[in-house]
């Protein structure tokens, strides 16, 4: 029998789960060994890792493609993610000329665009319109009821959409064509005043996405309403956001603050360099859900009552932490990990330990903590934020 080889053709040295210190024992049984090379904090757990916390991972990878002519969609909702109920997630990808079709949701819309670039229209409930194109590190955020589409541009794109209800699937929304499809022809002739066969052709199902040409440009599909254009724009450009420059990494936030329009999702798009980290902290105000871009890293999330678990992830995956459980995210890899963390709320908020202890009486913190003069003083040097 030969060994085993990773795709360079170098040796694979095979994960057991067994500790430094002997605990454990190895695992000759069937097993998927690159799962356990990608999840080395599950197979072998940190000994602080305590009681029952509920999986606070998911990989798009490990997710139904729903694939059309023009792009495909897959999607984690609290079906695939059961303890995510706050908010549901949607990747997409759409090709040059591609079309997620005219429709609208019962829930707001949230998205970054990941790579391309891609035109999104809108209409209010006041008949102002909206047009524009967005690219690479840019947002969008449609309230919920707002009909709108997407299409992808010269070299296509993909995005990823977050809804402010993790049961949500954007397989079951409300789409014109579906609409079409489902009214009566003679009820369609009355309300456009035309004949019925002008209604013959219409897709006879819900169309999703579908291949288009490439459109022209932004200004020659220009539709002047007579009420104007929406008051608050549904276009934010994070990526040209000015970053909060930190020792370990960057941050950018947005929320209602900065980008009015999202009064249902607050996000932060961070950077962690190799080495780095993403302080010890909790949010006070939601959940959080977050979608890693780049590199790997790993969260231990703290539940109160002695219980803990840690989880590694890596590029296109899903993590999850409950309101105000303490986190942190580790940078485990060679490369600058990137990812965004999403709250159902108009604002982003967090506590960092670290400042919460540097802004508390030092001798509460020494008693409670039995605290050394090492950490006493790194406290009173404090500085923040902190990545």
């Amino acid at each position: 029998m030969k060994n085993s080889s990773n795709t360079n053709g170098k040796p694979l040295i095979i994960p057991q789960p067994i500790r430094k210190d002997g605990a454990g024992g190895p695992d000759l049984g069937p097993r998927d060994v690159m799962r356990d090379l990608q999840n080395p904090d599950m197979l072998v757990p940190p000994v602080t890792d305590n009681g029952l916390l509920p999986n606070l991972r998911m990989s798009f990878s490990d997710t139904h493609m729903q694939l059309n002519h023009g792009g495909w969609s897959r999607e984690i909702t609290v079906r695939d993610l059961p303890i995510a109920t706050t908010l549901a997630g949607v990747n997409m990808s759409l090709t040059p000329g591609g079309v997620r079709e005219l429709h609208w949701h019962q829930q707001s819309e949230w998205a970054y665009m990941i790579w391309g670039t891609a035109r999104i229209t809108s209409v209010d409930p006041s008949g102002r319109n909206f047009i524009a194109d967005v690219g690479p590190g840019d947002l969008w955020f449609f309230p919920k009821g707002l009909p709108h589409s997407i299409q992808g541009l010269d070299d296509g794109c993909e995005f990823l959409l977050v809804f402010d209800d993790g049961s949500f699937s954007d397989l079951n929304t409300l789409s014109i064509s579906d609409w079409f499809a489902h009214t009566p022809k003679e009820v369609l002739s009355v309300n456009f005043g035309l004949p019925e066969s002008a209604f013959q052709s219409i897709p006879t199902e819900q169309v999703y996405i579908f291949q288009d040409q490439v459109p022209d440009s932004l200004a020659s599909q220009e539709v002047q309403s007579p009420y104007g254009t929406v008051p608050l724009s549904f276009k934010h450009r994070l990526l040209a956001q000015k970053p909060i420059i930190t020792p370990g990494g960057s941050v950018r936030i947005v929320d209602s603050t900065n980008f009015p329009i999202s009064t249902t999702v607050a996000a932060a798009l961070v950077e962690i360099k190799p080495g780095g980290m993403r302080e010890l902290h909790w949010h006070p105000n939601a959940d959080e859900w977050q979608y890693y871009l780049t590199g790997q890293g790993r969260m231990t999330v703290f539940g109160g009552n002695g219980i803990a678990r840690t989880f590694d992830y890596r590029a296109g995956d899903v993590g999850y932490v409950p309101i105000a459980m303490g986190h942190y995210i580790e940078n485990t890899g060679t490369d600058t990990l990137w990812f965004l963390e999403m709250f159902r709320s108009d604002r982003f908020e967090d506590i960092s330990l670290n400042q919460w202890m540097a802004l508390t009486p030092e001798e509460l913190v020494r008693d409670n903590l039995n605290a050394s003069p090492e950490l006493l003083h790194a406290l009173r040097k404090e500085k923040w934020p902190v990545v």
